[in-house]
């Protein structure tokens, strides 16, 4: 028993190190040479300073690679997750609709706006990542739900720096104490925010919706190999009820 909980831990403890590796590269990497150049990456954060977005690519990378190395199809879900959020980051900048109401008015319209992409692209790859994580009609649903809700709550508290990847970590540790892919993925999403963390704190970069978005759909493939039907669907309800309330999270969220 300790022999096994002590691979364990040192499966855990390489994935998180592995991510967290990955993420810094990365990181190092943009802010060296930026592609564009350095104008192109810069965005001005809730407090009028000028920021990097620099960690956007480099924490969707990060968690995509490593959800690859656990479940393809994990990895499916946190890129397309961190696709549809780069997309947001770069044609919604500026668009100060919010909420799932208003972009899905505006599509009615015709206008397809960055915040639908989101919801219907992130909605689609949690479907299609369900189908193959879960094993019965039911379990897939709630897989799909799980995976799209988590990419959305993890969005929706990135209204301060720190906050989205703060909450990543804090709702990763229960899952390190268990076994299995789940905590492989845990550990995995732990570590990319881990990584991130400092220099979002130090408002020096944000992860914006393309890191907000994969942190959280890696988060919920861990979640979801973790679980199973009656954990999946406390938790569905739990992040159903968070989008419904998606304003009061995210003016929680960004209380000081």
């Amino acid at each position: 028993m300790i022999v096994r909980a002590g691979r364990n831990a040192a499966l855990l403890a390489s994935a998180a190190l592995a991510s967290a590796a990955l993420t810094r590269a990365s990181l190092w990497a943009l802010r060296t040479r930026p592609p564009g150049g350095r104008g192109r990456w810069e965005r001005e954060n809730h407090a009028g300073r000028t920021v990097g977005l620099y960690a956007a690519p480099a924490t969707a990378l990060a968690a995509a690679a490593g959800a690859a190395r656990v479940r393809p199809a994990a990895a499916l879900a946190v890129a397309a997750a961190g696709l549809c959020g780069a997309y947001d980051d770069v044609a919604g900048a500026g668009d100060p609709r919010r909420g799932f109401r208003a972009h899905l008015s505006a599509l009615r319209a015709g206008e397809v706006t960055g915040g639908a992409v989101k919801l219907l692209g992130v909605s689609g790859a949690a479907l299609a990542a369900g189908a193959r994580l879960g094993e019965r009609p039911a379990d897939k649903v709630l897989a799909a739900v799980v995976i799209a809700g988590t990419a959305h709550l993890v969005n929706l508290v990135d209204v301060r720096p720190g906050r989205a990847a703060g909450t990543v970590l804090a709702l990763a540790a229960p899952g390190l104490l268990r076994e299995g892919p789940g905590a492989e993925l845990s550990a995995t999403a732990a570590g990319v925010a881990a990584a991130v963390l400092p220099d979002d704190l130090g408002e020096r970069v944000m992860i914006g919706d393309t890191g907000a978005h994969a942190l959280g759909a890696l988060l919920g493939t861990a979640i979801v190999a973790g679980n199973g039907r009656a954990g999946l669907a406390a938790h569905a309800a739990v992040l159903v009820t968070a989008a419904v309330c998606g304003d009061r999270v995210s003016a929680a969220a960004g209380a000081r």
